[in-house]
């Protein structure tokens, strides 16, 4: 392995670390919905993994097609900014209405108390919530289009530094330092985002929130709206 090379892989590595930690969009829509839709840690990390999979796949398929074509950097760069506006409106409309559901979900959840007096005199209370007895065909639905929405997203997702400075360089040494670099980038990215995930989600076991439960899927919500802010309007 050559020097430059080298340098190439050790900064795929670094990039892909930095790149990933500072964008909280790598794995906080992971945290957010694995706490409100009671996903086990097992289904939580495949769902990281494969969205990460598909999060790097894009950018690398789209780098290979540009390097074959001769394509220039500044246009494949135009072309993952679309992708990245493309994601970042994905991500703050499926929050948006998500949070609305979550809201709507919260308030019928929200526990009544009633009087009743009877002829003879007697009174007594009871207590019940505004969800209906079909709730349940629902959820099951929504949890099972819910990791295929985050993967469509992670996919229209660009890895922004990926094309300019890891894949371009080492097409210009050779195709084995082209795959090499690549995959040390995919690697330590989706590695990153797994062990960011697994910290978090072991870190909120410890949080025990009753009077505000109700409210875990507005706040993943709108969590994931304001994620999806960041990336439109700060660049995070």
């Amino acid at each position: 392995m050559d020097s430059e090379l080298g340098i190439l892989i050790t900064t795929a590595a670094s990039i892909g670390l930095i790149h990933t930690v500072t964008g909280p969009d790598h794995y906080l829509p992971f945290i957010v919905l694995a706490k409100a839709r009671t996903w086990t840690v097992t289904k939580t990390m495949w769902i990281t993994f494969w969205c990460g999979v598909g999060h790097v796949l894009g950018s690398v398929l789209l780098g290979m097609a540009g390097i074959a074509l001769g394509i220039l950097v500044r246009k494949m760069e135009w072309i993952e900014s679309v992708r990245g506006e493309i994601a970042a409106w994905m991500l703050i409309a499926f929050g948006l209405l998500y949070g609305i559901w979550g809201t709507k979900k919260a308030i019928q959840k929200k526990t009544h108390t009633h009087s009743h007096t009877h002829e003879n005199g007697t009174e007594h209370h009871h207590t019940h919530t505004h969800l209906g007895g079909h709730h349940h065909v629902h959820t099951g639905t929504q949890q099972n289009l819910t990791p295929w929405i985050l993967f469509l997203i992670f996919v229209f997702g660009p890895c922004e530094p990926l094309i300019p400075l890891l894949m371009v360089p080492a097409a210009k040494s050779s195709l084995h330092g082209l795959i090499l670099v690549t995959t040390v980038f995919a690697a330590v990215t989706i590695a990153t985002m797994l062990v960011m995930v697994r910290l978090a989600l072991f870190g909120i076991q410890f949080i025990h929130l009753k009077n505000a439960e109700r409210f875990s899927h507005a706040i993943a919500g709108f969590t994931l709206l304001l994620s999806g802010l960041g990336i439109q309007l700060l660049g995070l």
